[in-house]
């Protein structure tokens, strides 16, 4: 029995359902969660309709790019998380941590070499894709990528969107049919589904490819610092998993929704969500933040606006709510739609608007009142107190404010020796210090410093028509006396390079 195709729902390899094979595999790598995750709801599905036993494979590397204590941490976590929430249900959780790079190689070929079909997570970003391809290629049975990204699902567009405003006016057109479209809040309610005997998993699977330890997803450092990974990112002091997202989330509804639109921008009154690490590792549901934030708002479907492409008012809620969601549902699923539809380019410098690359090149040579080396940036050793203390909270906290991550960008760009340098200066040191790296809103970021989604600005030097930003104007817009204070300091130490690069 084969369930009716779905727009989330991607055959990877075009390969067949086996329907004498042991089991279905669920290969979880970006919807890390056991709720409101159409990947899990379809895996469930598949088991239910071929009476056959589910395996939840979870799976960390060692030689993922940028693999960390602080990264690893947050994932084992999660790891701990879901193996308690599918104790109860007719499922089999494994977890699997690399003890050395590429231990893990051909475990889950050998789970699918004896299962009815693997399903498994969709994500457009940094090495998944071609992880799902790679995968694909080599199972002998069916490979689905099921999208749990967003409430707009990936493939509801047919291009990449240019600006917010576009696709904006695009989401309030099409949304209205996606919100009655959600995963389930118990993937495993009405079905029944087989039990895995316990020796299912063979001796030679499990000697070769043993589960984690307990002490390690329980938090042990001591564990964790024998793995191959970078030590020198310590873990930060934000708890990963189901259980801190959805504490998290709570937290940010009661204490901080209603006032989002006016502290969102202050770095000293802590008034952003801080919900994108949990977002970025699957952790948490777009869908569970949406339905938090309108349960909260007494919303129905009734008060939605006409599609004008407004950004206040369409909703029908709360102005804080409002401009929460423009955030969550427009900008973060815009970075989504800009990283599927353009799977070949949306991280490289010359995919920016041809303005923008226009721009940069005619000022390529204009001289910077500094020039500093990644190693500088990376230690926050610049010569402004407030791009340092940006810098130093990443480095601390795993996470900076996101008005700062703006003006930081901007300053990386205008102090690099040029932009495609500047660029892979952001992508590196973001990527490495940051819980929420690593995504499309991250890349996001760092092309809207160089004009994606952006407009041509009055002409500056080294800037050109891009869009600038300076730190005094910072301090006179937003607050940001309590973060100076902290990580404030004077620079630990390191000159810049006074540039020499001339006006041409």
């Amino acid at each position: 029995m084969e369930l009716p195709p779905h727009l989330r729902v991607r055959n990877v390899n075009g390969g067949a359902v086996r329907s004498d094979g042991t089991w279905v595999v669920y290969w979880m790598i970006a919807a890390r969660r056991t709720v409101l995750n159409f990947a899990l709801d379809r895996a469930v599905d598949w088991a239910q309709a071929l009476q056959r036993p589910l395996l939840v494979v979870e799976a960390l590397r060692a030689d993922y790019p940028w693999a960390s204590d602080r990264l690893h941490r947050f994932v084992l976590d999660g790891m701990r998380d879901n193996a308690a929430a599918l104790e109860p249900y007719a499922a089999r959780y494994f977890a699997y941590v690399e003890r050395e790079r590429g231990e893990g190689r051909g475990l889950l070929e050998s789970l699918a070499a004896q299962a009815c079909l693997v399903v498994t997570d969709e994500f457009p970003c940094f090495f998944i894709p071609r992880m799902v391809a790679s995968a694909g290629r080599r199972f002998s049975v069916r490979l689905e990528a099921v999208d749990s990204n967003g409430i707009l699902p990936l493939r509801a567009t047919d291009r990449a969107y240019p600006a917010a405003v576009h696709f904006r006016r695009h989401l309030q057109k099409t949304l209205r049919t996606y919100l009655a479209d959600f995963p389930r809040a118990d993937a495993f309610h009405g079905r029944t589904l087989p039990v895995l005997p316990d020796d299912a998993l063979s001796p030679r699977i499990l000697s070769k490819w043993p589960e984690a330890p307990r002490d390690l997803l329980k938090g042990d450092l001591k564990t964790l610092g024998r793995l191959p990974i970078d030590h020198a990112v310590g873990a930060c002091g934000v708890s990963g998993g189901p259980r801190a997202a959805a504490a998290a989330l709570n937290g940010f509804v009661a204490a901080r929704l209603g006032g989002y639109h006016v502290a969102h921008n202050h770095p000293d009154q802590d008034g952003t969500s801080r919900l994108s690490p949990y977002l970025h590792f699957g952790h948490l549901s777009v869908h569970a933040v949406f339905n938090a934030v309108m349960r909260n708002e007494k919303w129905s479907v009734g008060k939605l606006g006409a599609a004008s492409g407004a950004r206040e008012g369409w909703w029908g809620i709360g102005a804080g709510a409002e401009a929460f969601l423009d955030q969550l549902l427009v900008w973060r699923e815009l970075a989504f739609n800009t990283c599927a539809m353009r799977p070949d380019d949306y991280d490289r410098y010359d995919s920016l608007p041809p303005w923008a690359l226009a721009t940069l090149a005619k000022h390529r040579r204009d001289r910077r009142p500094f020039v500093y080396t990644r190693d500088q940036f990376e230690s926050a050793s610049t010569h402004d107190p407030l791009w340092n203390a940006a810098q130093r909270q990443l480095r601390e906290e795993g996470w900076c404010h996101n008005y700062l991550r703006m003006l930081w960008g901007k300053k990386i760009l205008e102090w690099s020796a040029s932009p495609e340098e500047a660029l892979e200066t952001m992508r590196t040191v973001m990527d490495r210090w940051s819980l929420d790296g690593r995504d499309p809103n991250s890349y996001a970021g760092y092309f809207w410093t160089l004009g994606r989604y952006d407009r041509p600005w009055p002409e500056r030097p080294i800037y050109g028509t891009v869009r600038s930003m300076s730190s005094d104007n910072t301090r006179k817009k937003v607050r940001v006396a309590r973060l100076l204070a902290k990580y404030g300091e004077a620079p630990p130490g390191g000159s810049p390079v006074q540039s020499d690069l001339l006006s041409s």
